[in-house]
This record gives structure tokens, C-alpha cells and sequence, in this order.
């Protein structure tokens, strides 16, 4: 299949133009869907396969999967709603639901229908909530290090209301894009998931850090989702599931794929030793075989 977007330089944004570097900005496409101005990155041609990428995080979180996979599939990366270099939303659009919603809305507008979703951690609750939906019906959905299932422990009753309170501070995002002027503090927060990423790649987060726009549709994100709803819906989860976990992972423990799989006992598990929550960034190739592992 292919897929070809005219870029509306009009919609692009002020960030957007001063980013020339940044990973396959050759691919970045802009355009409207369900009330939302979308990023998004197309590349390759063949089955139609979309990667939801993390909380927090953007298209660049694909840069070295992608050209992988776009050798055999058409690739479409958005970046999420507020977060990266699409607009931010309507408060109701950061929800699970909302964010579902608008996601079908921009495969209608490109006139696509996945054959397979991958998604990192947030992303793959998202790819659950549109399989569980029925806006998509992939042949196969891929969670890399996914955040499926509710925090357990004190970090279950804190974090949500914690960002709940966060994003009504309306200073909080220009003070944390301010401290993300020092790399030190962008560098600790990912090393705190277990992954090593090199210099370049802790820039590029560091870069979407230091924008206010970035960090308030982040914690937008954050104070909306409603895992333990989307955990009711899942023993209903008729899509087969892969489940690809790094074994160094500290922000989802790689002991959650356990729970999921007494939940889910079709899912298939991939542990992938030494490597973190960022894993398809650490290590794409290794991803890359995993997720082709069960396709024909």
C-alpha cells in the first residue's frame, strides 16, 4: 500500500520549523482529523501497521524501529494529542476514550486500517481500548513494556491524583520544562526506567521536555487515563496479544505480564533480557524480531 500526504505548512507550528533535525522529518506529515491537528510520520509501503508510542513521548521514540519496519509495512506514527507536534486538545480528548476516538477519526481521514498496532507502555492500553472498541481490528496487537493494568502499590493511589492535581497548577508545565534545561535531571528521569539511552536520544526528550506544550498535554494524559476500567474490558480482548517485556523495565515490572496472562492466557510473552522500559530504543532489532515472530 501506498500512502501519500500533502504536508500543510500552514498548520505547522513555530517548534515544528525550528526542528530540522529532527528523526525522518522527511516523513512528517500535518494534517486534520476529528477536530485535532495531527503530526504524523508515513513511510514504507505494504500492510498498514501503527505505532502508538508512550506517555510523554513522540514519534522520535520510533526512529530506529521504524525504517526497520517499513521495510515489509506501511508505517504510520502519530504523535498523540498534545503531546509531541500536535496540537494540544480538549481536556475530554485526553482520556483513554477520547484518545481512542480521535485516533479512529485520523485512520478515517487517511483512509487506512491497521493490520497490526504496536504500542509502547500508554500505547498499548490504547491500541487495547480501539481493539476492545472495535475501531480497529488488527490481525495482531503488540505491546511493547505496556501499561495495561493499573499501578499497584502506593504508586496506584498516588500517581493519578498526583497528575490530576499537577495539570490544574497553572504554572507546573513551564516549571518543568524549565528544569528540563538541565540535561542531568532529563537523564536521571530516563535512566529511572531502566534504560540506557545514548546522548542524542536524551536530547530529543529533553528537547519535547523543555516545551510547556509538551509536558501540560503529557500530564493531561496522565490525570485522565482510567486503567482500571480499560482492566475490567480486557478478559474480553479478542485480538491475539504479544507481549514484549524488558527484563530491566522499572516502570511497568516485568512481573505485570504475569497478571495479564492469567487474564489474557492466549498472549504470548517475550522477555528481552537487559533492557529497560525503552527497550525498542535500546534495542530495535531485538524488538523487531519479536514482533515479526508471529506474523506469517
Amino acid at each position: 500500500m501506498s500512502l501519500t500526504l500533502a504536508l500543510n505548512t500552514e498548520a505547522a507550528s513555530a517548534d515544528w520549523a525550528e526542528a530540522r533535525d529532527w528523526p525522518h522529518r522527511e516523513a512528517s506529515r500535518f494534517l486534520h482529523a476529528g477536530g485535532l491537528r495531527w503530526h504524523v510520520q508515513v513511510m514504507g509501503e505494504g500492510p498498514v501497521v501503527l505505532l502508538l508510542h508512550g506517555t510523554g513521548a513522540s514519534t522520535h521514540s520510533w526512529r530506529a524501529l521504524m525504517p526497520l519496519l517499513a521495510r515489509r509495512f506501511t508505517v504510520i506514527a502519530p504523535d498523540l494529542p498534545g503531546q509531541g507536534f500536535s496540537v494540544p486538545a480538549p481536556s475530554t480528548t485526553y482520556s483513554i476514550e477520547g484518545m481512542s476516538a480521535a485516533l479512529a477519526a485520523l485512520l478515517a481521514a487517511l483512509g487506512v486500517q491497521p493490520s497490526l498496532v504496536v504500542g509502547h507502555s500508554a500505547g498499548a492500553a490504547l491500541g487495547a481500548r480501539m481493539c476492545l472498541d472495535g475501531s480497529i481490528a488488527p490481525a495482531r496487537l503488540v505491546s511493547v513494556n505496556g501499561a495495561l493494568l493499573p499501578l499497584g502499590g502506593w504508586a496506584g493511589q498516588v500517581f493519578s491524583p498526583l497528575a490530576r492535581l499537577m495539570v490544574k497548577l497553572p504554572g507546573m508545565p513551564r516549571l518543568f520544562a524549565w528544569r528540563a534545561a538541565d540535561a542531568a535531571v532529563v537523564r536521571r528521569l530516563l535512566d529511572d526506567t531502566g534504560s540506557k539511552l545514548d546522548a542524542a536520544g536524551v536530547e530529543l526528550y529533553a528537547r519535547l521536555f523543555r516545551r510547556p506544550e509538551h509536558v501540560a498535554g503529557t500530564l493531561g494524559m496522565m490525570a485522565a487515563w482510567d486503567l482500571p476500567a480499560l482492566s475490567r474490558d480486557l478478559p474480553r480482548l479478542a485480538t491475539p496479544l504479544t507481549l514484549i517485556i524488558g527484563q530491566r523495565d522499572r516502570t511497568i515490572r516485568p512481573t505485570e505480564a504475569r497478571r495479564l496472562h492469567r487474564m489474557l492466557p492466549q498472549a504470548r510473552i517475550v522477555a528481552l533480557p537487559g533492557l529497560g522500559h525503552l527497550a525498542h530504543e535500546e534495542a530495535p532489532e531485538s524488538v523487531l524480531h519479536a514482533i515479526l515472530e508471529d506474523l506469517p
